[in-house]
């Protein structure tokens, strides 16, 4: 076995010592960093964490908003075609109005034709004449028709003629058509007033 002297061992104390002082001084500055690396992670997630719920606030504002914007554009357009369908519609109501507006015309212009006939003495060519009313030969609508009570007869005639001439003319044109007993009548006031020759 091999021998050590006492100096030689005090050596070696010495240097074990110190090396474990070195050690502990070593260890204490692992605890420090190994502090400090923990420090720096939860200061790291922490950062991680705010970054991305900040991300996500970033994200979603920018989803509202341009949701908003595609909902504000969408109703723009829908805004658009409801004035567009509006439109339409007006001016389907206007041309319907228009029809309405002609129709209404022709009407005002049979009541005053209807007045003027009433008022004037007119000249129709009468050819038939009935006992009783039962027989509705054309509507009282119509305005070249007449239909007038001479006692105890109602007498239906045709036509409305301002001039005897063409209440002439019109009479040849029922005799030759089969109305052999026609004849020419002056009218006034919706009465007749009397029996015009026929030539």
């Amino acid at each position: 076995m091999p021998f050590i002297e006492e100096n030689d061992l005090l050596d070696l104390h010495k240097d074990i010592e110190k090396s474990q002082i070195i050690n502990e001084r070593l260890l204490d500055q692992v605890g420090f960093k190994n502090k400090d690396i923990k420090k720096l992670k939860i200061q790291r997630n922490i950062l991680a964490g705010v970054t991305s719920v900040f991300l996500l606030l970033v994200f979603g504002f920018w989803a509202f908003f341009s949701g908003l914007r595609t909902s504000n554009e969408f109703r723009g357009q829908e805004t658009l075609a409801e004035a567009v369908d509006s439109l339409d519609t007006f001016r389907t109501r206007i041309d319907y109005l228009k029809e309405r507006n002609e129709e209404l015309s022709l009407v005002k212009e049979f009541y005053l034709a209807k007045e003027f006939l009433e008022k004037e003495k007119i000249y129709s060519v009468q050819v038939k004449s009935f006992v009783d009313n039962n027989a509705t030969l054309a509507s009282e609508a119509l305005t070249n028709t007449l239909f007038v009570k001479t006692n105890p007869f109602y007498a239906y005639s045709l036509g409305n003629f301002e001039t005897i001439d063409e209440a002439r003319r019109f009479r040849e044109q029922l005799v030759k058509m089969g109305f052999k007993d026609a004849f020419v009548a002056s009218y006034q006031d919706g009465k007749r007033v009397k029996i015009e020759d026929p030539f």
